[in-house]
């Protein structure tokens, strides 16, 4: 079982780390009390599989003795529950920023007279956890898209989880728009099939239909430019720590051309090595 703490300063970014893992397959909890932590690696290596990839977020939200931290800790070691630690923090200023952007109370505001005291007394309390850390990640100047290349390079198993999920799908605008969808594109005015009575039954997965959608001049230049189009924005979300892209293609009813444009459009992005799945939505409504 693969067993992370995140922990460090607040304001540092361990919620976003999380989140980050999590996309990567982690199971994370936030804020799990320490007497509880080697319980949860005591579930996870009795289980089926579910919890191989644990990341647990713990900080002066617990408690001000970490004590009870490095017992749990030691609890892991007795129990032979690998674990490893990372650390974040940021410098002062940049921490003070982000509590005025958020316009959150830092967790020990009620203990100190000024934002400025908290974040000092925080940091001595946590250079003991600091010193035991296996990775200390400093936030100050990471945007999101590089805490996600650092946890990736930390943690990745494979070239798929450094990549980024695309779902194609295909939809029916009388149906209503997707709402989990990132990019829609509206092919209504392709050829339409459904006013060919022998191809009106069938959908935009059989031969016939595809061909009747896809093969005029307007329709091979509009699967050119959309595919180019995909092709430039694909890396561009990728870069910005994108985890998953969901592309859209509707036409009136789902069944035809819609159906037709989204598959075309997964097997070229499956051919770039992303990974993708295809769903059509309403291609089986009326």
């Amino acid at each position: 079982m693969e067993f992370i703490i995140i922990s460090g300063l607040s304001g540092a970014g361990k919620s976003r780390a999380a989140s980050i893992m999590e996309d990567m397959g982690f199971f994370c909890v936030d804020n799990l009390p320490a007497p509880l932590i080697p319980k949860f690696a005591e579930l996870g290596m009795g289980g089926n599989g579910e919890y191989d990839r644990v990341a647990l977020v713990t900080d002066v939200r617990g408690g001000t003795n970490f004590d009870g931290l490095f017992q749990a800790l030691d609890g892991l070691k007795a129990m032979k529950c690998g674990y490893r630690i990372v650390f974040m923090e940021a410098s002062d200023p940049v921490i003070i920023r982000r509590y005025k952007e958020t316009r959150r109370n830092h967790p020990l505001a009620e203990e100190c007279g000024s934002l400025e005291e908290a974040i000092a007394l925080e940091r001595n309390m946590l250079a003991p956890l600091k010193e035991r850390a296996d990775w200390v990640i400093d936030t100050s100047n990471l945007s999101t898209r590089a805490l996600r290349g650092e946890l990736l390079r930390m943690f990745s198993k494979n070239a798929a989880e450094r990549s980024m999920e695309v779902r194609v799908m295909s939809f029916g605008f009388k149906h209503g728009i997707p709402a989990e969808a990132d990019l829609v594109f509206d092919v209504r005015f392709l050829p339409n099939p459904y006013y060919v009575a022998e191809l009106r039954p069938l959908t935009g997965l059989d031969a016939g239909v595809r061909d009747y959608a896809l093969s005029s001049p307007q329709s091979q230049e509009f699967l050119k430019k959309l595919t180019d189009f995909v092709t430039y924005l694909l890396p561009r979300y990728l870069e910005e720590g994108k985890a998953a892209l969901v592309i859209a293609v509707g036409c009136t009813g789902g069944h035809h051309r819609s159906v037709a444009v989204a598959h075309a459009l997964a097997e070229t992005i499956r051919g770039l090595n992303y990974p993708v799945t295809e769903s059509h939505r309403d291609m089986g409504r009326t």
